[in-house]
């Protein structure tokens, strides 16, 4: 369960932010496993390279069903304003191209931890940089943090997984 004092409980997410690109952020939803799987299972060993020590995801033998459910945990966690998992679509939403995690923190230094990551074949991509000037403006416009964590930008993720935990 979230700490109420990380969102205020009035507060309402975002349901989609639009990229300069064309493309939009929306809550991912379990009808999005099968992209999602193309997407993370197409691009898993930089992914974990990234969240696999933090995370222990994703797993090289993720089944659809186990992604359905892990999607599914994402979206109820997203009503429940625990934690939000914004899906990186195209402006037709044929393919998922990456994801954007927002997440309370329990480690000293920040009100929430966010992270995102593209696909491999939009590394380097105008997409991919069009993401990169979005989510700091986005979160810092939209939402209610004092102290917002950008993982991977702000600071890496061995720094990050250095931090001891307060909770």
């Amino acid at each position: 369960m979230a700490d109420d004092t990380w969102l205020p409980r009035d507060w309402e997410h975002p349901l989609r932010e639009e990229l300069s690109t064309g493309h939009h952020l929306r809550p991912i939803s379990p009808d999005d496993t099968h992209k999602d799987m193309l997407a993370v299972m197409g691009s898993r060993e930089r992914l974990w390279s990234i969240y696999g020590e933090a995370w222990g995801w994703p797993p090289a033998d993720m089944t659809p069903e186990q992604d359905r459910a892990d999607l599914q945990h994402h979206a109820d966690e997203i009503e429940r304003h625990e934690s939000f998992n914004y899906a990186l679509f195209d402006a037709e939403e044929s393919e998922l191209i990456g994801c954007v995690y927002i997440d309370p923190t329990d480690k000293a230094g920040a009100d929430a931890d966010i992270s995102w990551w593209v696909r491999d074949e939009y590394v380097g991509s105008a997409v991919e940089r069009a993401l990169d000037e979005l989510v700091p403006r986005w979160i810092a416009a939209r939402w209610p943090f004092r102290l917002p964590r950008l993982v991977g930008v702000d600071i890496s993720w061995q720094s990050w997984l250095a931090i001891p935990r307060q909770r």
